[in-house]
């Protein structure tokens, strides 16, 4: 027995975490990129040098003395080989079965120092091997850390059945394999024939720890654990090759005639080689990046779980179940199935080749084929316990289930591939209204509302055509059929798949339905009048602006309009009869409105009281028919909004302005809301309760007036304003009375703009204010700085009449400015323009009375215009009365307006109050109003406004001429005529008015 060594060391080669296959030198961690071809190589490498020395071995390596020591020691380098292997391995980082390989190395170390003695005896010392030696202490020692090292690999019962079952099944694989043995050679072995009983021991301990080892191997190939597959099918692979030498050594046949360096050693030098390889035969596959030692966990493939998913089974239960029903190929299984079969199969071969050769059964045959009957009866008995067991929990979780799905609020159904429903749970009665037994074996299109048919069809078929990993369940909502009364569900299902048809778990979602559909409705709808809101309203515009096809998209397009509509006089309503009113009247407002529009036209309650409708065009190519249409529809709904409502058995009547603007190319919603905004603006500003259509030129006055608004702004804070006064002269002697501040804009060109129509821009907000802060300020200090140089004259300042009572000027303002600068009282005259009904009459009352008791004196603007000035006569505390300049400018031709005029100015001369007349520009008009009892004008007749030098030099002469003796008016014409003097044209020259060229009246742009 010259080389059992090698037989063992083969059984070293199982592990559990392969790496690159170096057998001898530690392992690299190399890159990604070296996984599959690197191994190849080491597997080329590995197949040339058991090839080569096959064919060393076929031809007798050319001398028995290197055949001596190839057979030897050649073997023991590939046995060192191996033990160095697996010891490099198992020191590796995170390496799974680490004490498996440390055995593996340790068994492989003992075959190689049997070898290395079996070489002493043979190649140093030249003489036979004695039997027993060392060397087969050696061999001895291999085999039982090659046991263990396979228990320790193989996959481990969680239960102590599980342990039994173990055991038996090693049991029945050794015992069918020594009684064969012993049937066929092992019985002649252990006749004590030889030298000694030890000599005897010896041959039968061999073939008794070879049958132990295979026994293992198959144990293993049939439990072994799933990590790392490649490396354990190699380490099988190992010892399989060298429990085959070790058969053909111990054989009749070749025992006696065996020699070291024969064809025989090569499948051990193999063997060893092959177990060197195992444990780095797969990491680079397993481990891209080369992280050393480390083993890749392969889950099992629980029911239900999709391969590939990153699910932890760590759970008890999970991991006992694993141990007991191991995840195995259907071959691999069914083989484990019929191992005890196969094992008795073999103890009966056996026992017949005996009986067979006519001799009587041995007693040792018959011991180790009873204990193998033995062992099957009790563990099909183990099996016939455990499958009671398993067909209990079988019932104990189906009757679970059941209980689960008959109990479940949900409702489950099976549908075949035909569409047949299979099985209904019972909750359909209480969310279908219809048992589930009448359910079963209608089809489920049956059920799904026909609208929704087509969707749900389309979405089975394309999850059925989904591969089942990447989508292994879809989610579909539809309506479902409810109970006998044709009303509809709607039901949200999960469909998975079952035998080709499908599982739906459904569940009633109506009421969720019904409350998104309300939320999603009042988000886009007004509350009070349930009209679409403004968000809606423009995604509409966008609509119908984007969403026609292109064949008759342009003249369709041009067709659409929009309407922009505002109820004049709203506030009044909600001011005077409350705001319960107000809502009313805009409940029926839109209710008009959205009987007036079509029924693909969309009306629209924007905020406040803006309404707007969506008039969608058509394909007319008609553009000014269908304007003509649309303004007429307009000017209808105007009427329609303007007639009296019915709130509380009481009629109250408002105006509508609207604004129309067409959809042209280009245009978005947004913008075609703002041109019906500005046409709707602009209706208000001609005069309220009209109709205007949008034209381009309204948005380039805003731009226009946005940029001079901006350009304002920079000029108050750049000190671009100045201010200049217009004398006020007494008309009986042309004294200056007083004089008038007005603000001028100096443009970069040192022009002086009138304010027209800066004024006009800044009539809004805090610019006007702005404006009116530093007016008031400049004229004070200008008129405190000529009273110290002993010019003391009146400055009269114009000032709104809100902004005396709001807060951009508090109360005491105008006092503290006049203290600061030392104005002497009666100095200041604050004029009131835009006399508005909404200004509070008392707060303004008690305004002005505290500047009257300053010596601030009241002049009242606008007098003759409107019912706001004879409202303020009546109430506030007034000096003086301005009459308005449309007055003044046709005293001369018009009888009537002569009559007014002088109507109003007794007015004044009977409440004792002074009357300024405005626009007094020809020396006509000088000469009838003086006439009527005008105390004092102010225009070209005297002087234009002036700047602070002409001023002073027109304040150091004192008075302006004004033309003297009787006139007398001489209507013709039906009430025109003309004045007449004498001495007009001595004083005034030609009598053409007087121009002054301090300013121009162009405007800034």
């Amino acid at each position: 027995m010259s080389s059992p060594t090698t037989s063992t060391p083969v059984l070293d080669g199982v592990d559990a975490a392969p790496r690159t296959p170096a057998p001898v030198t530690a392992p690299q961690a190399g890159p990604p990129s070296a996984g599959v071809k690197p191994n190849l190589v080491h597997q080329l490498v590995l197949a040339l040098l058991c090839g080569g020395y096959g064919l060393g071995s076929a031809l007798g390596w050319g001398s028995d003395q290197l055949a001596l020591i190839m057979g030897d020691f050649g073997l023991t380098a590939a046995a060192g080989t191996a033990a160095v292997s697996c010891f490099l391995y198992a020191r590796t980082r995170r390496v799974r079965f680490r004490p498996a390989w440390l055995l593996f190395s340790l068994s492989s170390a003992m075959a190689a120092l049997g070898n290395l003695v079996w070489g002493w005896y043979e190649v140093v010392l030249n003489r036979p091997v004695p039997s027993p030696s060392y060397a087969d202490l050696f061999f001895l020692c291999f085999a039982p850390p090659a046991i263990v090292g396979l228990l320790v690999l193989a996959a481990r019962p969680v239960t102590k059945a599980g342990w039994i079952c173990l055991a038996l099944d090693a049991w029945l694989i050794a015992g069918s394999l020594l009684t064969l043995s012993w049937s066929l050679a092992l019985a002649q072995a252990a006749k004590f024939d030889g030298p000694s009983v030890a000599h005897a021991a010896l041959s039968l301990a061999y073939p008794l720890l070879d049958i132990a080892l295979v026994s293992m191997v198959l144990v293993l190939h049939f439990r072994r654990s799933a990590v790392n597959r490649t490396a354990v099918n190699t380490a099988v692979g190992a010892l399989a090759l060298t429990v085959m030498c070790d058969a053909l050594f111990t054989s009749p046949l070749m025992h006696h005639s065996y020699r070291s360096g024969q064809l025989l050693d090569a499948g051990w030098f193999a063997g060893s080689l092959l177990l060197a390889y195992a444990p780095w035969a797969a990491s680079r596959q397993h481990r891209p990046g080369g992280d050393e030692g480390h083993t890749r966990v392969v889950r099992e493939h629980l029911p239900g779980a999709r391969p590939g998913s990153h699910q932890h089974h760590h759970a008890p239960a999970q991991a006992g179940d694993h141990g007991r029903y191991p995840a195995t190929r259907p071959i691999t299984g069914s083989l484990a199935a019929l191992t005890p079969y196969l094992a008795a199969a073999v103890c009966t071969l056996g026992i017949l080749y005996n009986v067979l050769n006519g001799r009587s059964v041995d007693r040792v045959v018959l011991l180790t084929g009873g204990a193998v009957v033995l062992a099957l009866v009790v563990r099909q008995g183990i099996m016939l316990l455990d499958n009671i067991t398993l067909t209990q929990e079988l019932a104990h979780k189906e009757n679970h289930f059941r209980s689960l799905v008959q109990g479940s609020s949900d409702v489950i159904m099976i549908a075949a591939p035909s569409g047949i429903l299979r099985y209904v749970s019972p909750a359909a009665a209480g969310v279908y209204g219809r048992p589930a037994e009448a359910l079963v074996g209608t089809e489920l299109a049956d059920l799904i509302h026909p609208e929704d048919l087509g969707c749900v069809v389309h979405e089975v078929r394309r999850f059925l055509a989904a591969n089942p990993q990447d989508e292994p369940t879809t989610r579909i909502e539809c309506r479902f059929r409810s109970g006998g009364g044709g009303g509809w569900l709607n039901v949200e299902s999960t469909v998975n798949r079952h035998h080709g048809g499908l599982i739906f778990n459904s569940r009633d979602v109506t009421e969720r339905v019904r409350l998104q559909a309300q939320l999603q409705h009042n988000a886009e709808h007004d509350p009070l009048t349930d009209l679409p809101n403004r968000a809606l309203f423009t995604r509409r515009v966008q609509q119908a602006l984007s969403g026609r096809r292109s064949s008759d998209r342009g003249a369709a397009l041009r067709n659409t309009a929009v309407l922009f509509i505002d109820l004049d006089g709203f506030k009044a309503v909600n001011d005077t009869i409350g705001h319960q009113a107000g809502d009313e009247l805009l409940v029926q407002a839109g209710r008009r409105l959205q009987d007036a529009v079509r029924k693909g036209d969309t009306a629209s309650r924007l905020g406040g009281d803006e309404f707007a409708a969506l008039i969608v065009g058509d394909t007319t190519r008609d553009r000014p028919a269908r304007e003509r249409h649309i303004l007429e529809l307009a000017d209808r709904l105007r009427l329609t909004l303007s007639q009296p409502y019915v709130i509380d058995g009481n009629d109250v009547r408002v105006a509508a302005s609207i604004g129309v603007a067409f959809a042209e190319p280009g245009l978005g919603a947004g913008e075609l809301l703002r041109n019906a905004d500005l046409a709707m603006y602009r209706a208000k500003a001609g005069g309220k309760g009209r109709v205007e259509l949008y034209k381009p030129q309204m948005q380039q006055d805003v731009v226009r007036k946005a940029e001079l608004a901006t350009r304002l702004r920079a000029a108050l804070h750049d000190g671009e304003f100045a201010l200049l006064h217009q004398p006020v002269v007494r008309l009986e002697d042309g004294r200056i009375s007083s004089v008038a501040a007005h603000a001028r804009w100096r443009s970069s060109q040192g022009v002086l703009f009138t304010p027209a129509e800066f004024l006009r821009v800044a009539d809004e907000g805090d610019r006007t204010a702005e404006l009116s802060r530093w007016v008031l300020e400049e004229a004070v200090a200008q008129a405190a700085d000529r009273a110290a140089g002993g010019r003391t004259v009146p400055v009269t300042v114009r000032m709104d009449a809100r902004r005396l009572v709001d807060r951009s000027m508090p109360p005491g303002a105008v006092e503290a400015l006049l203290t600061r600068h030392g104005l002497p009282s009666g100095a200041l005259m604050i004029e009131l323009s835009d006399l508005d009904p909404k200004v509070p009459l008392d707060e303004l009352e008690r305004r002005l009375g505290a500047l009257r008791r300053h010596g601030v004196r009241i002049v009242l603007d606008g007098f003759g215009t409107g019912y706001g000035a004879l409202t303020a006569l009546r109430r506030l505390p007034v000096d003086v009365l301005r009459l308005d300049r449309g007055l003044v400018e046709g005293v001369v031709e018009s009888a009537r307006l002569h009559k007014i005029t002088s109507g109003l100015l007794r007015i004044a001369c009977d409440l004792g109050l002074h009357s300024v007349a405005e626009g007094v520009d020809l020396p006509e008009q000088v000469v009838a109003l003086r006439a009527m009892g005008c105390t004092h004008g102010q225009g070209m007749a005297f002087s234009g406004p002036l700047d602070e030098y002409r001023l002073r030099r027109a304040l150091a002469t004192g008075r302006y001429p004004v033309p003297h003796g009787p006139a007398e008016p001489a209507f013709a014409g039906g009430g025109t005529g003309v004045y007449t003097s004498s001495g007009v044209s001595a004083v005034l020259g030609s009598g053409s008015a007087l121009r002054s060229h301090n300013e121009t009246p162009v405007p800034p742009t």
